[in-house]
């Protein structure tokens, strides 16, 4: 008899790796019964990532958004799944193992049925408390591996983890390539000899589009014996996110696979409404790069998600960078002779790193070393002068352990700059909080919500979740699409107070102080040198004192606030950034002298 290849629609992933934003509930549910109606998916990924955080940054509350969204499928009989982080959970930085706890258990009771859990490291240590917690909560879960291609990431490396996350329990493994370049032999491999192994264990397959492996590799997992494949629909489908559902299917199909049957009408009413969303807001935060497959990414290994927020990174960096040229009597560079050249950086950086997979958050911190190492050999200075304050917590082991060794120059760095190489488990680092959180709610006088979910959210977004109750969120997330409107022809009403500011050539401020640093935005969003957006008063001039590795600014993010930390002890030279500004990440926000 024909092995059956069962469908899952990411369509959290799919908004997720094309623009900044999600759909509101209310879109979640007028498109939902058309997905229902498609006849051809046992899974859809609804909520997880940053879903919770966008809509916290909507002004609306996300737990009415989770119950909201699963409650059709579960009515429909088709299984809802999420995806996390192990030691970050739902953010970008580590969360209290209490907190990870209530997570499991608030989401089971919001609908959701599988946790897909990753570590961008592959520590197993960090996935195990994500394994106990969910089956304690009564939910499947499916531990992920972080699928990338180097010496070290072989199928035995990979096989060596699957054993832990079988030991600690877990009922499904993942095979998360998050930017497509897993080749598909190997992934092949992978799979028939989990299947071997673990014949009870079920296998679902992720991959992007990016770099174009995709259609073979998930022919190849199908082949060894998967059981579940991710896929998405247009218009959001190819480019840098997941193969549409349509071909995929054919191709399994005619392999001689059994799939269900598609209702086409379904497909195109949700490629109508899925439309719809685009033009009505969701759209203006989308690249438009996103849609075109890239071989470039096959040789870096970097995720397709990032292309596009990377080209924009490095725009304001050729200034800087061809003043140096200048500077040094050299011709000026291209925009794709810096690609290529970051590009290079990279593929030579990472193994000195220790192969750490190139998912969130470890991608964007090789590709700023890259970066930043690219600026200082063109000013004459050595590589590895500036490593910000969370790269070396990935060096140090305080995020995990590498797959690779470092590389003995990079030890002796640290052991120069008098820092200390930590083996424990890194959950230790982080004690327990609810106690305290349970505190704030009742001296704000919150409720704690069914299923604690309230607290939960504050615990796991504190800043977001007060912005939202205080209304602030609803305010900077409707001027920002105002003025995105306006942009676009639409007339704008300005709610905030502007204050202009002296307009600051990054060429020029380069080409004067040779040895300024950059210090760029850590990710795109809002520029906040003060947490208020309305506070202009007090942005920082010419001459404030900064620290390095302290918080100098801040960025809201579509996940929350990322700190803007200074890589030296100095001063600012010039303030390139305006208090307010929509910034991309990357771009150069002030010089530190």
């Amino acid at each position: 008899m024909a092995k059956e290849i069962k469908f899952s629609l990411v369509y959290r992933d799919m908004w997720q790796s094309s623009g900044k934003y999600q759909p509101r509930v209310d879109q979640l549910e007028k498109v939902a019964p058309a997905i229902i109606d498609m006849g051809c998916f046992d899974r859809v990924e609804t909520n997880g990532g940053a879903f919770e955080q966008v809509n916290l940054l909507y002004g609306e509350n996300p737990n009415i958004s989770v119950r909201r969204w699963t409650a059709p499928f579960h009515k429909a009989g088709i299984q809802t799944h999420m995806l996390e982080r192990a030691l970050n959970a739902l953010r970008m930085n580590p969360v209290p193992a209490d907190v990870r706890e209530l997570m499991f258990k608030v989401k089971k009771a919001q609908g959701t049925d599988i946790a897909r859990s990753f570590c961008g490291l592959n520590d197993h240590r960090n996935l195990r408390l994500s394994v106990e917690y969910a089956k304690k909560a009564g939910m499947i879960s499916q531990a992920a591996l972080s699928i990338t291609y180097s010496p070290v990431h072989t199928v035995a490396y990979y096989m060596d983890i699957v054993d832990k996350l079988v030991e600690y329990g877990a009922d499904e493994i993942c095979l998360k390539d998050m930017a497509g370049v897993g080749r598909p032999n190997m992934l092949g491999e992978l799979v028939a000899g989990i299947k071997k192994k673990y014949p009870h264990i079920k296998v679902q397959y992720h991959g992007h589009s990016g770099p174009g492996f995709s259609p073979a590799s998930m022919l190849e997992v199908a082949r060894a014996g998967a059981d579940y494949l991710d896929v998405a629909v247009e218009p959001l489908s190819w480019g840098k996110v997941h193969p549409d559902v349509i071909t995929i299917r054919e191709m399994l199909k005619s392999d001689g696979f059994l799939v269900k049957d598609l209702n086409m009408d379904a497909y195109m009413e949700v490629r109508r409404l899925t439309q719809e969303f685009i033009d009505d807001f969701l759209g203006y935060w989308i690249n438009p790069a996103n849609k075109v497959m890239t071989s470039l990414l096959v040789g870096c290994g970097l995720p397709g998600g990032m292309m596009g927020s990377m080209m924009a990174d490095l725009k304001p960096f050729l200034g800087a960078i061809n003043a140096a040229e200048r500077a040094a009597g050299r011709p000026e560079m291209s925009l794709d002779a810096l690609s290529v050249k970051l590009f290079e950086e990279v593929q030579y950086i990472w193994p000195k790193l220790g192969y750490p997979p190139l998912v969130t958050p470890f991608s964007q911190y090789v590709k700023n070393t890259a970066l930043m190492n690219l600026l200082s050999t063109l000013k004459g200075q050595p590589r590895w002068s500036t490593i910000d304050k969370d790269t070396w917590g990935m060096i140090l082991g305080r995020c995990g352990k590498l797959p690779g060794p470092l590389a003995p120059e990079i030890v002796e760095l640290a052991k120069e700059k008098g820092f200390e190489f930590y083996d424990g488990n890194p959950q230790d680092m982080y004690p327990d909080e609810l106690p305290k959180f349970r505190a704030m709610m009742k001296e704000e006088g919150w409720d704690c919500g069914q299923d604690d979910e309230e607290l939960f959210e504050l615990a796991m977004h504190e800043r977001q979740y007060r912005d939202y109750k205080s209304g602030i969120a609803k305010e900077r997330f409707n001027t920002e699409l105002e003025e995105f409107r306006a942009k676009a022809g639409a007339p704008i009403v300005v709610k905030r107070p502007v204050v202009e500011m002296p307009e600051f050539s990054v060429e020029e401020y380069t080409a004067k102080y040779t040895h300024a640093v950059p210090v760029q935005a850590p990710a795109k969003g809002q520029m906040l040198w003060q947490v208020d957006v309305d506070d202009v008063s007090s942005a920082p001039v010419a001459g404030t004192a900064v620290k390095a590795g302290e918080p100098c600014g801040y960025v809201q993010t579509k996940y929350g606030m990322e700190e803007i930390l200074p890589a030296i002890d100095g001063r600012f030279v010039a303030v390139t950034a305006k208090q307010g500004k929509n910034v991309k990440k990357g771009e150069i926000v002030a010089f530190v002298e």
